[in-house]
């Protein structure tokens, strides 16, 4: 174990805040970058699979199939997780720029939007995606599948959801694009 003076300390804590600000250029433009590039690609991923591939999906009369429930489990689970990721880069982008920039901090409202970008994740994961495929699975091979009313309003809960993602999306890509590291760092 080593033991250090209080000096010793001092001037390490005082080397180590000076490599972050050295560095707030670079980090503050890899933060940038990530923020938009991952809320881009979380967008699209999102409007491709609400927009096109479940509007498919019920066309061809997939889900009326006793199958689509677990592969609409298996859909929703692994994207679900996708965006777990995709959340988490967005809010760890925002805490990074919140800790490298001390002349133009984040505003609460963007970093509780960053916060709410993982929450919605977390409810559709760990909440929404369990709860309506525990309600579509046929456990009976004789009766006919009905659509429980609780389903109906898993579905608004999950809308709701995703149009309150896509809003916090748009603000908080519009407020990151409108900051661009160059005109920022020290």
């Amino acid at each position: 174990m080593h033991n250090l003076d209080g000096q010793t300390m001092r001037t390490t804590a005082t080397d180590l805040q000076h490599s972050l600000i050295s560095n707030s250029t670079s980090t503050l433009a890899i933060a940038h970058t990530t923020i938009i590039v991952t809320l881009v690609a979380w967008v699209s991923a999102s409007l491709f699979l609400d927009l096109l591939i479940m509007p498919g999906l019920y066309i061809t009369g997939m889900m009326a199939n006793p199958g689509f429930v677990m592969a609409g489990d298996l859909i929703f689970s692994v994207f679900n997780r996708v965006e777990l990721i995709a959340g988490a880069l967005v809010l760890t982008g925002a805490l990074l720029w919140q800790a490298t920039t001390p002349q133009s901090p984040l505003s609460k409202t963007a970093l509780l939007t960053a916060s709410l970008l993982l929450l919605i994740p977390l409810i559709y994961t760990y909440g929404l995606t369990p709860h309506m495929s525990g309600l579509g699975i046929q456990l009976s091979l004789f009766e006919t599948p009905e659509v429980p009313e609780t389903m109906d309003q898993l579905h608004y809960a999950y809308w709701s959801l995703e149009m309150l993602k896509l809003a916090a999306s748009g603000f908080f890509l519009t407020w990151i694009w409108q900051r661009p590291p160059a005109a920022i760092a020290p």
